[in-house]
């Protein structure tokens, strides 16, 4: 299903989104811009009045944000979604959107590696858990979450994100939280792969996660087409 350039007015009006979500991207936004250095005498109000990242609006609103999060406050879709319309205009749009998922996912409530005389599929399950919580605490979505294998899934119907995103980057939102969640709860390296997406108009957006070298062993083990179009 392709996106949309508008979000539903519905869904805009009502509060569900963590007002840490609009925060976590603005925030991102504003330090991707920052100048990497600026000169001891340089006035940057004068040099670069137009940079986003020193804007003094944005700082007023960082910190409206800022105060809505410690108060655990929701906003509305809108919110979030123009700051996903603006971050898609940029290069480097997808590792921002990476970035975003693993820090909202780094700034929850930690909690210790499971001991390794547990087995792991019992890691990922509570793992897949974690993140089914997370997310729908954080976007007002269910996403729903299940076993295969040696992997975690996750599955979501809404189409928020690709709404926002017709390309799909924003799903990388997602990526880089579930892979944060995975690699604390194993504590060794991991993989996350946004196998479906409705931005490709596919019937849903999958994720598939678990560690490297193992979740996708039998993905890769597919032969694939060689150089002549026949298969390798």
């Amino acid at each position: 299903m392709s996106g949309t350039s508008t979000p539903p007015e519905a869904a805009a009006e009502k509060p569900r989104i963590r007002a840490r979500v609009a925060l976590c991207l603005l925030q991102a936004i504003r330090d991707h811009d920052l100048p990497p250095e600026v000169l001891e005498d340089e006035n940057v109000s004068v040099t670069l009045p137009r940079r986003f990242g020193l804007s003094g609006v944005v700082e007023s609103q960082i910190h409206q944000l800022s105060q809505a999060a410690r108060r655990g406050s929701r906003g509305p879709d809108s919110q979030v979604y123009d700051l996903i319309r603006l971050v898609i205009r940029r290069p480097d749009a997808e590792d921002l959107f990476h970035w975003v998922g693993r820090e909202l996912s780094r700034q929850e409530k930690s909690r210790p590696a499971l001991r390794w005389v547990v087995l792991q599929r019992l890691t990922l399950r509570l793992a897949r858990r974690r993140a089914e919580r997370g997310l729908a605490n954080l976007f007002g979505r269910p996403v729903v979450g299940k076993a295969d294998g040696g992997k975690v899934v996750l599955e979501a119907q809404d189409p928020f994100l690709v709404e926002a995103d017709p390309g799909g980057d924003a799903c990388h939102i997602v990526t880089g939280y579930l892979e944060e969640v995975l690699g604390r709860s194993l504590r060794r390296a991991v993989e996350v792969r946004h196998l479906q997406c409705r931005g490709r108009r596919d019937p849903l957006c999958r994720w598939d996660g678990g560690p490297v070298g193992e979740a996708f062993q039998d993905l890769d083990a597919v032969p694939g087409p060689s150089v002549d179009g026949t298969p390798s």
